[in-house]
Formats: C-alpha cells, sequence, structure tokens
C-alpha cells in the first residue's frame, strides 16, 4: 500500500495457532482411539487351582506379571499363547530383560497336573534367569471352608 509518505508496510501474519479448533481435534482424537482399540481378555480355563495353608497378594504392578498356564496334559500356555515346554525360556527371558529384571511369573496350573510339568517349567524358568515365582492359588476356597 503507498500511502502519502512512502510505504506501508503489512501486518505480520498471526504468529499464534488458532486453538479454537484445538478442543474438537482432541475430542475427534480421543473419539477415535477409543473407537479402535481393543482390550485383550484373558482366555477363560476349567480349573482348579491348588490349597495352600498360607498366601500372599501379589503387589507388583500388573504389566510387570507374567502368567503361565500349565494344564493337566503338559501345555504351557504365557500370557494365552501356546508354547512349547523347551521354548519356555526362549520366550521369557526378553520379556524379564524389558522389565528391568522386576517381572513376577505368577505360575498357575490345576491341583492335579503331575509335578513333573510344574518342575520341567521351574527349570526353563531359572534358565530365563526369572527368579520371581509366585504360584497361584484360591483364596475363596479357604475362607469359605473356615466359615463354615
Amino acid at each position: 500500500m503507498i500511502s502519502a509518505g512512502g510505504l506501508k508496510r503489512k501486518s505480520k501474519a498471526a504468529s499464534e495457532i488458532p486453538s479454537s479448533s484445538l478442543a474438537d481435534m482432541a475430542f475427534l482424537l480421543l473419539i477415535f482411539f477409543m473407537v479402535t482399540t481393543t482390550f485383550r481378555k484373558e482366555q477363560s480355563r476349567n480349573w482348579e487351582p491348588p490349597e495352600a495353608q498360607a498366601t500372599k497378594k501379589l503387589d507388583a504392578k500388573r504389566r510387570d506379571i507374567l502368567h503361565v498356564y500349565v494344564e493337566q496334559n503338559g501345555n504351557i500356555y504365557i500370557n494365552d499363547l501356546l508354547v512349547p515346554p523347551e521354548q519356555v525360556s526362549a520366550v521369557v527371558a526378553p520379556i524379564y530383560e524389558e522389565s528391568d529384571r522386576r517381572l513376577v511369573v505368577s505360575l498357575r496350573a490345576d491341583r492335579d497336573v503331575p509335578y513333573v510339568h510344574i518342575d520341567g517349567v521351574q527349570k526353563e524358568l531359572q534358565e530365563a534367569g526369572a527368579v520371581r515365582v509366585a504360584f497361584y492359588t484360591n483364596l475363596e476356597q479357604r475362607v469359605a471352608r473356615a466359615v463354615r
């Protein structure tokens, strides 16, 4: 633009990001992630946990707990993934290292599983370096019996 005294500069472009639509975009992103996220459900198993004289609740964070299921026929599931018995250490070792050695293995087995299967899993866990192992027992059964 030309004025009486010479050239006049245009006003500079605004250096701010318009925030009027930011809330709308955040809301749409929130809806998108809520709709597209799937939550993993544990596979239901028909098993009866063993009894114990004393039980202590695990106080580790959920992400630091690895669930290992041993079935009567010797099948081993790590977080619902079927793993051959000789591959347990190969699967657990990297997970144990990723957790900065905070991993707690929750070993869940039916009360009728032969001990040879449990012993094999324990040896594989030792080979992987995962030494924090908790054996799952059912507290509700013992409490119900004590109330009777």
